[in-house]
């Protein structure tokens, strides 16, 4: 899997994970970085690799109902390819809130917050 498509996965657990669970799966931050959400913790872990086959971390952290979670995006975006994931976010109102003022390509380091993501992805749900 490339690293963009990964980031975009994570981004979508966490959205998701707010929505269905009312919690975070993770505790880093995402931020609204020009091509899509980065968890920059995940970035550097993988900084300067095209493609991840591992991603590390400890599974057996995760409980049931966010196994289902990641589950569910898996089942629902996992077949897309990074470039359709990263034109997605880029038309959700999460990042988009987040870059606003800034020209495209501008770096940023602006978090997307956990109560954006929650209001806008439950919004999708009672549409």
């Amino acid at each position: 899997m490339t690293t963009m498509k990964l980031q975009k996965l994570v981004y979508y657990c966490q959205a998701w994970s707010l929505v269905w669970e009312s919690r975070p799966i993770f505790d880093e931050r995402i931020e609204a970085w020009a091509n899509g959400p980065v968890v920059p913790e995940l970035y550097n872990a993988h900084r300067g690799h095209f493609t991840v086959s591992t991603v590390g971390g400890d599974a057996s952290a995760l409980d049931g109902d966010s196994i289902e979670t990641i589950g569910a995006v898996l089942e629902f975006y996992g077949d897309r390819d990074a470039q359709w994931l990263g034109d997605l976010t880029h038309q959700e109102d999460p990042w988009r809130n987040a870059r606003r003022g800034l020209v495209p390509g501008a770096p940023s380091h602006q978090e997307i917050r956990h109560a954006e993501l929650a209001e806008y992805y439950m919004g999708l749900v009672l549409q």
